[in-house]
């Protein structure tokens, strides 16, 4: 019997070996929330409904399924503090006040310069982190941060060489980043004491009447004929893709939060040039890569 124990604990550890660690299935949930949110942009286009209304859809299709998500995870949000509500609600306002103006930016510019200018958060994040940290970055971080904001600018850079004409969207789109940093710096503070589909869940709840209001005040059209769009994205985007994120937050410093945001324009600059035929040349693929590689780089410090 003690031997067929001894075995069976063997087994156990070679499976256990086998397993990615906490750490490494976080960072796989990071890449992989950045990539389903990339494409997040394209299904708004595709969408009829006005670029505010489909942010309502998103998060009004997307609540009863995380909700029925916290339901079957256990996750208790009976007992909350009020400060730890507070956070989970002005976290909502914030991403509420992101979607509008991102969606808003997409149709006014190009898919890559809105992805790109929608994650403006990424430089405020590594800002943010820094200060947090009190010190400066190693000097690999460093690299990483540089390869980053470079292969972005070439990104950038290639994006008005086609057209100056895109200065509303783009704006939008970098509001839309500002407040989109509020909205992960809250989420973050509330993972701390909170799981992650109940976090989600009552963040997209608190979206849903201030979307459904600014839609309207817009005179935007609000119900849609073709729902495909908008429950793909509500289901990639919203719940999939911010579930990967928050569930993702608490395991890095917002200094790798936010080069890993890097990635949604790179990947938003392949689909507008497979979708709608928008120019990806050379430049553009070398900043794409650039981009990777930064992650590849700034991920090696969070191992050691």
């Amino acid at each position: 019997m003690a031997k067929t124990s001894s075995v069976a604990k063997e087994n156990l550890s070679a499976v256990e070996l086998q397993l990615p660690r906490p750490k490494g299935r976080a960072f796989a949930a990071l890449i992989c929330s950045n990539i389903l949110l990339a494409f997040g942009g394209l299904l708004v286009r595709f969408s009829d409904s006005g670029p505010t209304a489909t942010a309502f859809w998103r998060m009004l299709l997307a609540a009863p399924i995380l909700w029925l998500l916290v339901w079957k995870s256990g996750e208790k949000t009976g007992k909350l503090s009020p400060a730890l509500i507070g956070t989970i609600i002005v976290g909502g306002l914030f991403f509420s006040a992101d979607l509008a103006s991102w969606h808003s930016g997409i149709l006014l510019t190009k898919l890559a310069n809105a992805t790109l200018f929608g994650n403006f958060a990424s430089l405020l994040l590594v800002v943010y982190g820094i200060i947090l940290a009190r010190h400066l970055p190693g000097k690999q971080q460093g690299l990483a941060i540089g390869l980053a904001f470079a292969g972005s600018a070439i990104l950038m850079g290639q994006s008005y060489e086609v057209s100056p004409d895109y200065l509303l969207g783009d704006m939008l789109s970098l509001l839309a980043g500002v407040l989109y940093t509020g909205y992960v710096i809250a989420m973050q503070r509330a993972r701390g004491s909170l799981g992650s589909w109940a976090v989600l869940a009552i963040s997209t709840s608190v979206s849903v009447l201030p979307l459904l209001f600014a839609a309207h005040l817009m005179g935007e059209q609000i119900m849609p004929s073709n729902w495909t769009p908008l429950i793909i994205l509500a289901i990639t985007s919203q719940v999939m893709g911010q579930g990967l994120l928050i569930y993702a937050l608490p395991h890095f410093s917002p200094l790798i939060v936010g080069l890993a945001l890097l990635l949604q324009p790179a990947i938003a600059g392949i689909a507008g040039w497979l979708a709608f035929g928008e120019s990806m040349g050379p430049m553009e693929l070398a900043g794409t890569i650039m981009v990777a590689v930064a992650l590849v780089l700034v991920r090696a410090p969070e191992k050691a």
